[in-house]
């Protein structure tokens, strides 16, 4: 008898939720995505930080049916190889831009969310992650689209008016 009831609850919930299912539309991208599909490609990089200097590549390709941006970083940081990986979307509901980071130096991904000014091609995303004492920090980032072909990216941590790192992209030609 009990599972017979079990069966028709699922049953149930199956009937009334399949059509709700059906009936809505996959998110298809729009204008926000277009700002984010212009990384696209393969680039190089120069990344500054106190003093030092590390170059590396990253590739970033539109994907998830256009609704993700996706990047694969490579690169040598403090004579240790170093990689990251990216996904940046636009939030509809939220009307803000998300973006998800994770590299080879931490397990705690980094999410932050944001606005893009048109006028000024820029990018800011805010977000709290570990600083380099292990504490909650406030994190900002800047990215810039100087041209089809450049990047200007900052990395600001709590209230530091100076960025702790740029990173300077190139496209590949």
């Amino acid at each position: 008898m009990k599972t017979v009831r079990c069966f028709c609850a699922v049953a149930l919930v199956a009937a009334l939720v399949a059509p709700a299912a059906r009936g809505q539309d996959a998110p298809k991208p729009g204008p926000e995505h277009e700002i984010l599909k212009k990384q696209e490609g393969n680039w190089d990089l120069v990344m500054k930080f106190g003093g030092g200097e590390s170059k590396g590549t990253v590739t970033y390709k539109m994907d998830l049916g256009g609704l993700w941006l996706s990047g694969a970083l490579e690169s040598e940081l403090f004579g240790t190889k170093f990689q990251g990986r990216s996904l940046e979307t636009y939030d509809a509901a939220k009307k803000k831009y998300i973006s998800v980071w994770v590299d080879s130096m931490g397990t705690q991904p980094m999410v932050m969310e944001g606005t893009y000014d048109k006028d000024k091609k820029t990018l800011t995303l805010t977000g709290e992650h570990p600083g380099q004492d292990g504490k909650p920090a406030k994190w900002k980032s800047v990215t810039t689209l100087t041209d089809d072909n450049t990047i200007n990216f900052s990395m600001f941590v709590g209230d530091d008016k100076e960025p702790m790192f740029t990173i300077v992209y190139k496209r590949k030609k």
